[in-house]
């Protein structure tokens, strides 16, 4: 019964530590910056294709659609397919591995696929730059379902628009209400905003320096991510769900 009971308290703080550090601002700042390299690669350097923002491709997709253009509306529809089975791999994930008790946490387990997917990718040529951005909205699927809080903030490390909207909220709510949580709750998401900027002038810094071999910034962004996961943050306390 003891035994049982000690198994039971070694899942529940599992859980609660890796919703704490999955939340905090250093983890969410670095995926942001990835999440903007990546970004910035797959359309500057992979043919004009967003890998993160999937209403640009499917916005892209249905014009070439409209005007009989077949080849170009497949390389934007791919990308999106591939960002749907992200979310949905990860889902799977979540589910096969929540309750381990293992080290390694799902959400490590799909930052190691991510690192493995963008690397991969540096080793494509662009004459297969469908197959590369399918692979960068692939990982970006999981890494926008897997990591969806910062302080117990609903927010999105590979897109901006949701930020931007709750950002301009938060802070017309703290112009009403002067509240701290308020004002703190605006600068986290005008922050994660800055982030991703700065992730996207990264990427194409490191285009012009080394070409295909760019992407290797976010493996190396997420490498980091996955060892800071082993450690316990202190900035607050966890607010999501494992």
């Amino acid at each position: 019964m003891e035994e049982n009971n000690q198994k039971r308290w070694s899942v529940r703080e599992s859980l609660a530590f890796q919703r704490q550090v999955s939340e905090t601002m250093r983890l969410g700042l670095l995926l942001a910056l990835s999440g903007g390299l990546m970004d910035a690669y797959s359309y500057l350097f992979r043919g004009e294709v967003f890998a993160n923002a999937q209403t640009g491709n499917i916005l892209l997709c249905s014009v070439a659609l409209s005007q009989g253009e077949w080849g170009v509306a497949v390389q934007y529809a791919f990308p999106v397919l591939a960002f749907g089975l992200g979310i949905f791999m990860t889902f799977l994930i979540r589910q096969r591995f929540r309750n381990r008790t293992n080290r390694i946490h799902w959400r490590q387990l799909g930052v190691l696929a991510e690192i493995l997917l963008l690397t991969l990718v540096a080793f494509l040529p662009q004459q297969a730059n469908l197959l590369a951005n399918s692979l960068i909205s692939l990982a970006c699927g999981f890494q926008v379902e897997a990591f969806r809080k910062i302080h117990g903030n609903a927010i999105a490390t590979t897109m901006c628009i949701g930020n931007l909207r709750a950002g301009i909220h938060a802070a017309a709510e703290f112009g009403f209400s002067r509240k701290r949580e308020d004002r703190n709750r605006a600068i986290t998401y005008f922050t994660v905003i800055l982030a991703f900027a700065l992730g996207a002038v990264l990427g194409n810094l490191a285009i012009a320096q080394w070409g295909t071999w760019a992407i290797l910034g976010s493996s190396a962004l997420l490498l980091v991510c996955f060892g800071l996961m082993f450690f316990q943050g202190k900035e607050g306390e966890g607010h999501g769900t494992a």
